[in-house]
């Protein structure tokens, strides 16, 4: 069951806009920043990786300053009116959010969701949010001769276990990436297929293609 289509025809094939360039470059140069501290962390923290890799001064130091260039693209991005405009469409949950995380048939079209879904806000949210603990846990380690021992310990276990947790999120946002090419073509090309818009995000479709607004208004409140 999908949603229903109504206000402007739909043509088959119609593509439409769904991600600036600016937040692709933000997303991609994120994307590869992680994957490049995930990938470092486990040839760091793996023995057997480690000795098959070698110059662990080298993968010490990539781990680092990728680390630290982390928050970089997202806040360069900011300049971009179209990347801040997805960034507050991510910071705001609706009431229809809650009801599409508490539904069980969230994906049948029935609940009509904005340009995010409460999981794409919620991934968003965790990952931003991963990501400062990961810099300030990292800089505490980093700073050995301005931080206390105990710190510098406490900044570890945090560190290692945030760490864990963001490497499964991100496995679980590749796997939800395989299962809708849609979506993915959407972050790799800026477009995605009207039809596809109308089903997975029909309060956005509607604003895009100039169709009336769904009869129950949504109000945001702050996440």
């Amino acid at each position: 069951m999908s949603a229903p289509e109504t206000g402007v025809p739909l043509k088959a094939g119609r593509m439409i806009d769904r991600f600036s360039l600016s937040s692709r470059w933000v997303h991609w140069l994120t994307a590869a920043l992680m994957m490049s501290c995930i990938l470092t962390a486990a040839v760091l923290y793996n023995g057997s990786l480690a000795v098959i890799v070698g110059h662990r001064y080298l993968v010490e130091q990539v781990h680092v300053y990728s680390g630290f260039a982390l928050p970089v693209p997202m806040v360069v991005g900011m300049v971009s009116r179209a990347y801040r405009d997805d960034v507050r469409r991510l910071d705001r949950f609706t009431s229809r959010d809650w009801a599409w995380l508490r539904s069980r048939t969230r994906r049948d079209g029935t609940i009509e969701v904005g340009k995010f879904n409460a999981g794409q806000k919620l991934n968003a949210s965790l990952s931003a949010g991963s990501i400062g603990v990961l810099l300030v846990s990292g800089l505490v380690m980093y700073l050995t001769n301005l931080t206390p021992l105990p710190w510098r310990s406490g900044a570890t276990f945090v560190h290692d276990w945030f760490a864990l947790a963001v490497g499964l999120l991100v496995v679980g946002h590749l796997v939800m990436a395989t299962k809708d090419p849609h979506a993915s073509t959407g972050m790799r090309t800026g477009r995605v297929p009207l039809r596809w818009a109308r089903r997975e995000h029909a309060a956005w479709a509607r604003e895009v293609a100039g169709d009336p607004p769904a009869a129950i208004p949504d109000h945001p409140t702050r996440n």
